[in-house]
């Protein structure tokens, strides 16, 4: 059980034509485990349920039932925080060996993420934080042939330049004066 002190986003999920291709991509590219399977009593679709995480039984619901014909995604996206730059790049080949297309990087100053979509047009993101606040949205080119140390470098320089900076444990501790209940 996750221990919440308010409202925090904790899964999601998406429709698919195909239920067994996005289920092994997700498996194969993330690493996700299958936790349950079936067809649910109000909705007459096959759900897959996929997750992380022993403290969640799932982070992703994959649903069947999308036309074939639907060629608009009723997802804006789908984020995977990992724990390196390296973590992205294997990612990256990944995804692109399991059949991702429109691949690209962004360094959004307080994340560095990589995008792309999946076999069914989902949009995917997967990034790992930076210890720097700008004011989103922002986003500069992201090439992760350069070395971690380059755009670690890159980014703190990108992000000092801008002048909503300031490094991320400031922005927490402002977050918490103004959440609710604070």
């Amino acid at each position: 059980m996750l221990s919440v002190s308010r409202p925090t986003p904790s899964h999601f999920g998406i429709y698919a034509t195909d239920t067994e291709l996005l289920v092994n991509f997700y498996t194969r590219v993330f690493g996700l485990t299958m936790t349950d399977r079936g067809k649910g009593r109000t909705f007459p679709g096959d759900l897959i349920f996929l997750s992380a995480s022993e403290d969640q039984h799932h982070q992703l619901v994959i649903a069947g039932g999308r036309p074939k014909e639907a060629t608009f995604s009723t997802v804006m996206q789908i984020s995977f925080v990992v724990p390196s730059i390296q973590s992205m790049r294997e990612i990256r080949q990944s995804a692109l060996d399991a059949g991702a297309t429109n691949m690209r990087g962004l360094n959004h100053g307080n994340a560095l993420s990589i995008y792309f979509s999946d076999p069914e047009g989902n949009t995917v993101e997967v990034y790992i934080d930076t210890p720097y606040y700008v004011a989103q949205p922002h986003g500069d080119p992201l090439d992760l042939g350069k070395s971690d140390e380059e755009l670690m470098r890159e980014t703190e320089a990108i992000c000092r330049a801008d002048p909503t900076f300031m490094p991320v444990d400031e922005w927490k501790a402002k977050f918490s004066r103004t959440a609710p209940g604070a």
